[in-house]
Formats: C-alpha cells, structure tokens, sequence
C-alpha cells in the first residue's frame, strides 16, 4: 500500500533527523532509513562538531581555516554562515539531549574542546570519542517518540518520482515522491510527498576500503542524478589517512583526534615520516597526511603504517578514547604500551548534488542535506569535524524552506503517483553476477582513482565501467529488482561521475591528486567541477 506524507525525508543520520524534527514542528513527515535507523556514517562519527567557544578563538579564524583546506573551493558565504551558526545548533543539541565532554574554567563549566588536523584553535566539541552516538540516540529517540514523524526502518530508496512519471504529458520535472524497496523482503511501495530530502549519506563503498557504513552506496546521488539533478566536484573524495588494519576490524577509524592529542605516525622501522612532509607534521589536513602515508608504503613495500599514542599517560588514553582504546584492546592491542597499524580508507565524499544555500536542488520539491549534497561548504578538501556541522545546519535550513515551498503550492495538490511495473522481468539465475561487478567496481576505483591518480590510470578505470555499466544496465531491466541490484547500479553512477569529473580536472587540488599534473593551476580551474544531465524529453515508466 502506497505512502503519503507532506514531507519525505530520505535518510536517519544527523542531516534527515535535523531535518525531520524540523519539519514536524508543523507537516506530517516520513522518516525513511535503508537499514536499522542507527546504521548511518553520523554514528560512527567519532570526532566531534568544530565551534567557536573558547575566548581565544573567533569565527573569523575558524572560517579562514576551512577556507585555507578547502584550497580555493569553499563558498566564503556558506562556511561563513555555517560557522556563526554552530554554537546555536550545539545548544540545539543538548536540548535534545546530546551531551557533551566539559570541563571546569575560572570556576565556571565549559566545553572541553579538542583539536584536530588543519585547525588552529581547540574548537572541537566531543563526547569523548562517541560523539555521533551520541547524537544519532538522541535524535533518533527525539524523531521516534513524535507524533508528526512516522520513522519506516529497512526500506531502500529506488528512485526518485517526478510529475513527468506520472504524466507523460507534463514536461516539469518536480519530484513528487519515490520508489522504495524492502531490504527483506523484496516488496515495493510509491512514497509521495510534497517535498523530498535526501539525507542519504555518502558513498565510501565505491572503494574497496572505507571507514563508511556498509549503506554508502551513493544511493541519493545517483538518483538525484538520474532525476536531472546537477552534481559538483565529484572528484574530491576524502581519504581517512589512520584506519585500523586488523582482519577483524572491518571499517574501524582511528579518529583524527589521537593525532590532535599528540599521537605520531611511525614507519614499522619505527621512523617519524610526517616532518618530512609538511610543517604541521601529524597535524596536517587530512588529504596531506593520506598522501603522505600512501607514498610511504609504496617507497617501504609495507601494508600499514603506526599510530603511536603510548607516549601519552595511560589514563588520558582511556579517559578520552575509550571507544578506540577498548576495541583496540580486543584484539589484542594495548595503545597504552604499542602502537596501532593503519591504512588509509574512503572517508568521506565532498562532493555532490549541488545545492543552493537553502538544499534545494533546482528540481522543485527536492532538496539535498548532509553528504550528499554539494553545498560550498567543504571545497576540496573537508577540514575535520565540519561535516556534523554542515548537516546539522543545512537540515534545518532545507526544511524550513521545504515548508515555505508546501505553502506556495496549491491546496489538495497531491499528484497521483505510477504504480511500479514488473512487466516482464524475471528472477537472477546467478547472484554471482552482481557479486563480481560489485567486487570490479571496488577494486578499480581503489587502484586508479584512488589517492594518487594519473591520466592513464583514469583511463584505464574509465574503460572498464563503460563495460561493468553496459551490463548492469541490461541486468537492471531484465531482473526482478533486489536491494544488492539497486545498490549496485547507484555505484556504478557514482563512480562514472567520480572518474568524468577526475579526468575533467587538469591539476592537482586539495583531495584531487594527478602525477600529470601535480601542480595546483588557479589561472584554468579555480571552480567548481560541475555536471549537468543531459535535458530529459521524457522520463521512462518505472519498470516494463
């Protein structure tokens, strides 16, 4: 049985959930997540939310330290906005029930804020280093518990539905809604909605290792681009530079934080590496120190590099790690007395569906939040624990703009939405199909469009998704849907993008490293990479 709500929120981390709550103060809003509500990157973000509190600190010199990572990308405007923004939306925060780590000043509780790669001041509030549990609980429960938020856990976005889906005879592409799929059991509903928001992350799983959340599969960029969205800088993909190697855990991050605490990185001859790279050493941005560490296993031969914090008190470690110190400890590594090995690992994609400083996409009732979206925010490189702030701040402002556009559209317009057609599609004899075409994709895009590129990697990689695309394209009509399909072809989409927009850009900037050209060029490619759709005459019908 189909949906219908005033408001489709498409995503349960902290950019749909700010999202979500903010709506509901006044509409009817579903809250869609593709898994378990709490599986999101928000969650596994350990970090923190950089903010302006300490007296020593100013939003100017916050601004200028994105702005200086963001390598000449970042929309002055937008960060700037963001910033002044941040104290209000961690205030927010705690009245929802988010608390964060204080400590005592001049008789008076304050935050107590940590640093990390890339910023000047302490300016980072944490809870210890859980703070995207922290925040993901609070709201999650916050969005549970209200009676305007309908939360609809194990249902996978499909596609968007736009007017010309459900009459041929409109030529305006305003979304209406969206196809979603059961992660169980296969069945398929029409969600409609006035206004849609996708909050759906990332897409870190188009690399063969990421610190990512098995769900970010790109999902909310690929359909936003197949509903005519435009997408920007596509191409600076964030590399963590410390996830742990161990076989046993599989997406583990050691937060930018240790490094911000004091811990060095180590060759296993137990050589200090990052002085020789850049005058903040381990404090450097993070695209910096993943370079750093990648040419260092490639000079060495070896698999991983050390993290070393053992030169710091024992209680400190446990005290304000606990999270990595404990999982550390369970498989067999004590930081308190050894180091830890580490790789680095797709974090994070800075790219995405451009939006206006609103969310809004351009394609009337669809907005983009979070990581997904494409704000100006980040530039070419992200400056740590900027990515809470983005979403929290840019949810809010989606839905307060979601709501003045539901108030400008005419009473009882609630467009009929096409039912979804199996035509003549039949079971997969061979799961192994999908498998194989999801283990390519991965394992090119990790070796060519990786941390270092070159133009003939580029190519390389480029020929072989002309190829994996061909064939999940026929698979796609052919088959009866499932979420691994689904799943499958949105990585497909996004690793074209990532790689037209990687082989577009003739310099080396901020995330975007090529050996052809290594040097940063502001006379040819001080802009956004940017990729329009070509124009739609015609939207196909959902299945035939």
């Amino acid at each position: 049985m189909d949906q219908q709500a005033d408001i489709l929120v498409l995503g349960t981390g902290v950019a749909g959930l700010t999202a979500a709550l903010e709506a509901a103060r006044t509409h009817r809003v579903l809250l869609v997540s593709k898994a378990a509500s709490d599986e999101t990157n928000t969650a596994r973000a350990q970090g923190g939310i950089a903010s302006v509190f300490d007296p020593e600190d100013s939003f100017e010199e916050h601004v200028r330290d994105t702005l200086e990572t963001g390598a000449g990308l970042c929309n002055p405007d937008i960060v700037s906005f963001c910033v002044r923004e941040s104290p209000g939306m961690i205030q927010w925060l705690q009245s929802m029930g988010a608390g964060f780590e204080t400590t005592s000043r001049d008789g008076r509780k304050v935050f107590d804020l940590g640093r990390e790669g890339g910023h000047s001041k302490r300016r980072i509030v944490h809870a210890k280093d859980r703070t995207g549990r922290k925040i993901e609980d609070a709201l999650l429960l916050a969005a549970r518990e209200h009676p305007n938020i309908r939360v609809m856990d194990q249902w996978m976005a499909v596609d968007l539905i736009t007017l010309d889906r459900s009459d041929p005879e409109r030529t305006d592409n305003r979304c209406i809604g969206c196809y979603v799929i059961h992660r169980q059991t296969g069945d398929i509903l029409a969600l409609g909605a006035k206004a849609t928001i996708l909050a759906t992350g990332g897409s870190g799983k188009v690399y063969l290792y990421t610190s990512n959340s098995d769900v970010a599969t790109g999902d909310g960029v690929a359909m936003g681009w197949r509903c005519g969205a435009t997408v920007a800088n596509m191409e600076f993909f964030q590399f963590h530079p410390t996830c742990l190697y161990h076989p046993q855990a599989k997406n583990f991050l050691m937060t930018e934080a240790l490094r911000g605490e004091g811990a060095l990185l180590l060759t296993r001859s137990g050589y200090r590496f990052m002085p020789d790279y850049a005058p903040q050493a381990e404090l450097a941005p993070r695209d910096l120190v993943a370079r750093a560490i990648d040419e260092e296993l490639k000079k060495t031969g070896d698999d991983y590099v050390l993290l070393d914090v053992s030169h710091k008190p024992s209680g400190f470690i446990e005290k304000r790690f606990p999270q990595v110190f404990e999982f550390c400890l369970s498989l067999g590594i004590d930081l308190r007395s050894q180091p830890a090995p580490v790789v680095p690992a797709a974090h994070y994609q800075c790219g995405g569906i451009r939006t206006n400083e609103y969310g809004w996409t351009g394609i009337p009732g669809l907005y983009a939040v979070g990581e997904v979206a494409c704000t100006g925010m980040h530039g070419a490189n992200r400056l740590a624990s900027n990515s809470l702030l983005e979403a929290l701040v840019f949810g809010s402002r989606a839905a307060r703009d979601a709501i003045k556009w539901l108030r400008e559209l005419p009473p009882g317009d609630s467009p009929p939405l096409p039912a979804w057609v199996r035509g003549l599609a039949h079971h997969p004899d061979e799961s192994v199909v999908v498998s194989q075409n999801w283990d390519e994709v991965r394992r090119f895009m990790w070796n060519y469009v990786g941390v270092v590129r070159s133009d003939n990697r580029l190519a390389r990689a480029r020929k072989r998704i002309d190829c994996v695309r061909e064939e999940v394209q026929s698979d796609y009509w052919r088959f009866i849907l499932t979420p691994e399909m689904v799943e499958l072809r949105n990585l497909v989409d996004v690793a074209q993008l990532i790689l037209e927009m990687a082989s577009m850009r003739k310099e080396s900037r901020g995330l975007h490293y090529n050996l052809d050209h290594p040097d940063r060029d502001d006379n040819h490619w001080n802009r956004d990479t940017i990729l329009v759709p070509p124009p739609r005459r015609r939207a196909p019908r959902p299945r035939m």
